[in-house]
This record gives C-alpha cells, sequence and structure tokens, in this order.
C-alpha cells in the first residue's frame, strides 16, 4: 500500500490521487497512471475523508471525477487476505460509491480512456458520464471467478437486465457507443473536446438555482425507490416546499 502525506481536506497535492477545490468544483483527479489509475486504499481513505468534510460543512456543488495518463481506471486494490480486512476493504468501496451516488454534490465522471471494474462502476454511479470514444469498457471481475457484486447492486437500475446480466457475467469489453446505447453513460466525446464538454455541462450545472439543484437530485432518487403513489404524496410536499423556497426568495 502507498501511504499518502496526511493533509487538510482540501488541499492541493500531487500524490497518487490530486484533490482540488475550484469556486464550488470539487475535483478529485486520479493519478496512479503506472498501475492504471488502480485506486489504492490509501486513495480511498483521502477521497472518503474530503467527501466527509463536504457533507459537514458543504462548500461545494460539483464533484468531478477525472484521471491522468491513457486509462481512466483499470480497478481498485485489493490487498486485504482475512475475512475482517476483506470486508472492511468493501466497506469502504461500498461507502464512497454510496456516498457519490446520495450525497448532494451532482458528480460528473471525465472517462478520458479505459474503465475496466471499479473504474467503470464508479462512471457509472456518477450523475453524469462523459466518455472518450477511443475508451474500452467492461467488468472483467468473472474472469478470476468473483461477481461483481458491487456494481451489481446498482447496475439495473441503469440497463434493462437483458443488456446488463451479460456484461458481467462475462466480462467482454464493450464500446462507448453500446454503453451510451444500454443508458450507462451520458455522452460520447472525442478525445480532443471531453475536457471542454465536461467543463460546460459543469457550467450548466452551477448556472442552476443551488438549492433547487439540490433537491431536484435528492427527490429523483427517491422516486427510484418508491412507488407511483408514494411518488405523488412525496411530490405534493416537494412541490409546497419548494414554491415556498422560490416565493421567498421573491420578495
Amino acid at each position: 500500500m502507498v501511504n499518502l502525506p496526511s493533509h487538510p481536506p482540501g488541499d492541493n497535492f500531487t500524490a497518487l490521487v490530486e484533490i482540488e477545490r475550484a469556486g464550488e468544483v470539487l475535483t478529485f483527479t486520479l493519478n496512479n497512471p503506472k498501475r492504471g489509475n488502480e485506486v489504492t486504499g490509501a486513495m480511498f481513505d483521502a477521497i472518503l475523508a474530503e467527501l466527509r468534510a463536504e457533507a459537514v460543512q458543504p462548500r461545494a456543488r460539483v464533484l468531478r471525477i477525472r484521471a491522468r495518463g491513457s486509462v481512466f481506471c483499470t480497478g481498485r486494490e485489493r490487498a486485504a487476505r482475512e475475512a475482517d480486512a476483506i470486508r472492511a476493504e468493501a466497506a469502504r468501496l461500498i461507502e464512497f460509491k454510496r456516498m457519490v451516488r446520495t450525497g448532494a454534490l451532482i458528480s460528473v465522471a471525465e472517462v478520458q480512456g479505459d474503465a475496466f471494474g471499479f473504474g467503470m462502476g464508479l462512471a457509472v454511479v456518477c450523475d453524469f458520464a462523459l466518455v472518450s470514444e477511443r475508451a474500452s469498457l467492461c467488468f472483467p471481475e468473472m474472469r478470476n471467478g468473483l461477481p461483481p457484486t458491487a456494481i451489481m447492486a446498482y447496475l439495473g437500475e441503469y440497463a434493462l437486465p437483458r443488456h446488463a446480466f451479460p456484461l458481467v457475467l462475462f466480462g467482454e469489453p464493450f464500446t462507448p457507443a453500446r454503453a451510451l446505447e444500454m443508458g450507462l453513460i451520458s455522452q460520447v466525446c472525442s478525445p480532443e473536446t471531453l475536457s471542454s464538454e465536461v467543463d460546460a455541462l459543469v457550467g450548466r450545472i452551477l448556472r442552476l438555482d443551488a438549492d433547487a439543484a439540490r433537491r431536484c437530485k435528492e427527490f429523483f432518487l427517491k422516486a427510484q425507490n418508491h412507488n407511483f403513489d408514494q411518488n405523488c404524496n412525496l411530490a405534493l410536499d416537494a412541490l409546497t416546499q419548494g414554491t415556498l423556497a422560490v416565493l421567498a426568495r421573491k420578495k
């Protein structure tokens, strides 16, 4: 395991993950290209510390995840060998995905290269995933006899089961165009325009009313877990509260 230097949340530093704040944008840049931008335990710890600090004292509105080098992310470190350590390692992974998906920040994955396993799962769980047309994508875990359950926990919410199950069962590579067709990503970009497309998307998000954007994401996630009648009741409360908030701003 590679140790990262200790740092206060929000500070810039050059290591295996770079954490930067610019205005209302929090950026994580994976910087482990010699190992395919594999996410180590120390990288998880640094990222989670930042997300927990953000949850306690919100400062950002957008989370941007990107990587240096020719690949986005080809997986995560699996250092544990005993049951308790393996469980703790898996819990850290799942906590990260849960915080990205359910947190108030609107998340954007900037996938400039290959995304395998955890890397592809991370792109899917973000609110937006913009992917270079040259990237190769796959869920290869079954090649090592390990069903990718952390990915399957939510994959079916993005792609129909007839499309999603073969991806995880066989672990064969697929193209960004195919991922877009299945609903796993948001947009396919040329390598030359990827960063500018993400810049434009981030700009669009920041032009929205901050509180309304937060409530929009919150309600969108809730609605996926309830039936129609429950969603109608939730919508009634949300519309009332949202309208009062708009009226208060006009005073």
